[in-house]
């Protein structure tokens, strides 16, 4: 009595923390890490042979990436690592404050959507804490964050049983790190050291250069080894310059395009297909740079006093810094005109004179992700209680964006440019890539740019900042009948409660053009914001030269200028985020907000012969308040503003049924049929608006939308596994997922009529409920180890996993589109062999077209969808055990260097495009283990 006295007490410890706490953390693999058979007790899984294992024995539809997985590929963090899963589409591109082909031109994974559905209708765990989401308008979590090292083991949970979080309609990924009790030895570690190159960069004279160390330790002590301790760090770093081409941007930020046929007021030519009738008469060509620095690490203290007791505490934290550097050769057509073809009542496209511009920006971006967990589990009579208390951090910034510009038409007291004249057709295109029609007054303005181009503002500097912190705990208590002999095997029930906090805040500030300060017409090269050359803006596309750019010069002239008055005297404010006030530029881009959830799950496990059937309910309650910055208007003039807020409820009920079926030891058949919902982001709800004007005249508008609805859905799941021959695994499967009140990033909206060059354009970005949709898919997996075959053979092998999907919703208004970033089909084959320490893997990608966002150019007939284009990629990778202990690793991604991200206006038509093009990475790797 008194022992089981002193096991509530140690719990109670725990579960007083916060009022409810969480279900216990994964238990361990035993020495020989042989395969568990429910999901959330995997840790370390070893090889793809195990990971087969775990998906087979799991009681619902799972997919696991082993460490060998990780092991084996060239990929820069775990987005692109998770898209070696069936349904899972990796994305290089979101809703950040850095988004569009700005955002692709990183040449990374940023997110991951699963079986049909973006990034925010995912949930997303480490060591099964909800990890916080750092991102400012998005529930998605940038998963480029985190490196494929330290994280060995990763689980995509395709359902969602009661005992899991219920605003999972894609599914729950969970990334797990291990624990000293994943180890047979008292003491492990491993050092690791690995270097890349990317050959992009080295295409343009940089080194593309990077790499990184990382080590792990763990070791059991006390008393019969009860107590074990776990720690890992990593450091990499990594260099690139990509070619980037932003021709779909230029359309929908400047009107670079027009249609080629049109009649006498330039509307498409009555009977021709908008599409493909649809050409740019300008574009924007140049560099992406720059360099992530991630570092962090994972630990973890674990006692296990006696069979069936245990404590943990785990933590984890990581931080990657980017610099990105974007310089821009930009062939402006804002000006246009059609002439009529003689004889008929046709007007041809014409482009009578070029604006010539070049264009620098940085995107920095500092990215923190946080986790820490404090559990145990313990028997009280039959009864296992399992509290843990959990917190998370996340942060997403932009500390420090400047973009400066010059260009041929420059206007101001001292300066009186001019376009270059050209006439006729200015695009044309060379195996669908834009190609600029130029005259050798364009190129030599191009070539020289950095003398020739009169500089535009001395800077536009904005700093931006967004993160959340999340806390919380769960209590699980359950119990083990199936010693009893009847049909119930075990029930369990429980509750979570969480709360988290988020802060945004934009500043801007736009200085006057640069000859007003200094009293006299000047480029780039007087200012000295140009250091060099890039030979070529495009290798093997545009041989014009692009400057190089001398980023501390740019901030240096800015600060010089932020507050400074014109040469004449007169004052500029050069602080513009939203307004005239000072207050109001101060406080106009904050948001703030609280999310609190409240949760309580029912299940049973029942079987009768060789079914197992699991029921469960599970109820959440959501409050969220958000707070915003409301400016008034007395007489159209401007006031100063305060502080307002609203709140938003939601409820679900979140009935489930998970049916499994094992004939033999050899087959599993499930079916399940589970309710999940999606709440809209904090402040895709606020009810106030944040600004900003770019350098080039056009303004943004970010607007919440305070009667957003929470997305639900009917989801339902069939699969067949099979473990055929030796070393073999199978498994075809089928899903629908029914969608209600579907919520979308609507892009952005043109308000008005832009003048002649392109400027005071007003956008408005907001979120939208649309109806209702319909997703169906179909996914195979297969995987073979010719282990019968004699000798050398024996170590061959072949998988492959294909999911094909066909999406559907109605986007509002009764029109129907597929799901944004929802691909057709997505496939990977994979060759590989491995035996007396050599291991080699070829690896064939495949992700098929997908619609991007909708609407782009606003065009009446609703032609004008963002898709973007089948991406095919190619990885290598060969492998060998030194000695034991000892292992080098050189992996390929992309091998054929194919292009990284296109994207295209209109289904059918390639004319409008931005494109990306990374190169290969070549990773290396040397791991010590003992």
């Amino acid at each position: 009595m008194v022992f089981f006295d002193r096991k509530l007490a140690l719990l109670a410890s725990v579960a007083l923390v916060l009022p409810a706490v969480a279900q216990a953390q994964s238990k361990p693999q035993d020495e020989t890490q042989e395969a568990r058979s429910d999901s959330s007790e995997i840790v370390v899984i070893g090889t793809r042979k195990q990971a087969a294992s775990i998906q087979f024995q799991s009681s619902q539809p799972i997919a696991v990436l082993s460490e060998e997985d990780l092991q084996h590929t060239a990929v820069h963090n775990v987005a692109e690592a998770l898209g070696l899963l069936p349904g899972v589409n990796v994305l290089n591109t979101g809703s950040s404050f850095i988004g569009g082909v700005d955002g692709a031109s990183r040449g990374e994974g940023m997110y991951v959507g699963i079986r049909g559905l973006n990034s925010e209708y995912n949930v997303n765990l480490i060591n099964g804490v909800n990890v916080a989401q750092g991102q400012p308008y998005s529930r998605g979590v940038q998963l480029s964050l985190l490196p494929p090292t330290g994280l060995n083991t990763i689980v995509l949970n395709k359902s969602s049983r009661a005992d899991m979080d219920g605003d999972a309609i894609g599914g729950t990924v969970d990334f797990r790190t291990p624990t000293a009790f994943d180890y047979s030895d008292a003491l492990h570690g491993s050092v690791t050291a690995s270097g890349r190159v990317e050959s992009r960069a080295r295409t343009y004279g940089d080194s593309g250069l990077g790499g990184g160390v990382a080590g792990a330790l763990s070791t059991r002590f006390g008393a019969d080894h009860a107590f074990g301790i776990y720690a890992s760090g990593y450091f990499d770093r990594r260099t690139y310059t990509n070619s980037e081409i932003r021709g779909a941007q230029s359309a929908h930020d400047d009107g670079s395009w027009g249609y080629a046929n049109a009649d006498a007021k330039g509307n498409n030519y009555p009977g021709l297909d908008p599409q493909r009738n649809a050409a740019l008469t300008g574009f924007d060509a140049g560099v992406s740079s720059g360099a992530t620095k991630r570092f962090g690490g994972n630990a973890s203290l674990d006692w296990h006093p006696e069979d069936g007791t245990k404590l943990y505490l785990r933590g984890t934290y990581g931080k990657a810094m980017t610099t990105q550097d974007s310089t821009l050769a930009q062939y402006n057509g804002g000006t246009k005109a059609w002439l009529q073809s003689p004889g008929t009542d046709r007007y041809i496209l014409t482009s009578p004179s070029v604006s010539v511009r070049n264009y620098f920006e940085t995107n920095p971006e500092t990215s923190i992700l946080a986790t820490a967990a404090f559990g145990g589990e313990t028997q009280v009579g039959g009864w296992k209680v399992a509290p843990e208390v959990f917190y998370s951090e996340g942060h997403n910034n932009r500390p420090n964006h400047i973009e400066v510009s010059a260009r041929s038409n420059q206007s101001d007291k001292y300066t009186n440019g001019s376009k270059i004249p050209l006439g006729g057709q200015q695009v044309g295109y060379s195996d669908n890539y834009p190609v600029a029609l130029l005259n050798p007054a364009i190129f030599n303005a191009f070539d020289n740019s950095a003398n020739v181009l009169p500089a535009r503002r001395a800077g536009q500097l904005t700093e931006q900042f967004s993160g959340q912190r999340k806390w919380g705990g769960r209590l699980d208590i359950s119990r083990d009948l199936s010693d009893q002999g009847g049909i119930v095997q075990s029930i369990a029930f429980g509750g979570k409660f969480q709360t988290s906090t988020r802060n945004v805040s934009s500043r801007d500030w736009t200085t006057d053009y640069a000859a007003n300060y200094v009293g006299q017409p000047v480029t780039w090269a007087q200012l000295g914001l140009t250091n060099g050359k890039y030979a070529q803006t495009y290798p093997g596309l545009y041989n014009w030269s692009l400057p190089r750019f001398n980023k501390q010069a740019l901030f240096n002239l800015f600060y010089k200028y932020q507050f400074a008055n014109e040469a004449d005297g007169s004052s500029y404010n050069s602080f513009d985020t939203c307004g005239s006030l000072y207050t109001n530029n101060y406080n106009c881009g904050t948001l703030k907000g609280r999310e609190t959830v409240s949760a309580g799950y029912a299940t049973t496990t029942l079987k009768t012969g060789d079914v197992e059937i699991i029921p469960g309910i599970r109820y959440e309650h959501t409050d969220i308040r958000n707070t915003y910055w409301v400016i008034p208007y007395t007489s159209g003039a401007e006031q100063p503003g305060a502080f307002a807020s609203n709140k938003s409820s939601f409820d679900a009920l979140l009935p489930s049924l998970f049916v499994n079926w094992r004939p033999s030891s050899a087959v599993v058949v499930r079916g399940d049929i589970w309710q999940s919902y999606t709440r809209p982001p904090f402040f895709q709800l606020g009810g106030s608006s944040t600004a900003r004007t770019g350098d080039d005249g056009k303004t943004t508008i970010v607007q919440g939308n305070p009667n957003l609805k929470a997305i639900r859905a009917t989801n339902v799941d069939g699969s067949v596994e099979w473990n055929f021959a030796q070393s073999g695994y199978a498994m075809f499967g089928g899903y629908y997922k029914r969608i209600r009140n579907y919520m979308y990033d609507s892009g952005t909206s043109l308000l008005n009529t832009p003048t002649n060059d392109g400027t005071n354009q007003t956008f408005i970005s907001q979120p939208r409920n649309g109806g209702d949709g319909n997703i169906y898919g179909l996914e195979f997996q297969v995987q073979k180890t010719f282990v019968e075959l004699p000798g050398l053979l024996s170590g061959f092998g072949v998988g492959a996993n294909l999911t094909r999907q066909w999406t559907k919703v109605d986007i509002g208004g009764g029109i129907e589109r597929q799901i944004q970033n929802a691909p057709s089909v997505i496939g990977q084959g994979r060759v590989f062999y491995a035996l007396h320490g050599f291991s080699i893997d070829a690896i064939y990608n495949y992700t098929g077209a997908y619609l991007e966002s909708y609407n782009y150019l606003s065009q009446p007939t609703r032609w004008d969808d963002r898709w973007v284009r089948p991406i095919q990629r190619v990885d290598l990778h060969v492998g060998y055990e030194i000695r034991k202990g000892l292992k080098a690793d050189v992996s390929v991604s992309n091998l054929f260097n194919n292009y990284t991200y296109w994207a295209h206006v209109g289904r059918d038509s390639l004319a409008i495009s931005d494109i990306v093009n990374s190169g290969t990475t070549t990773l290396g790797t040397l791991k010590y283990s003992f």
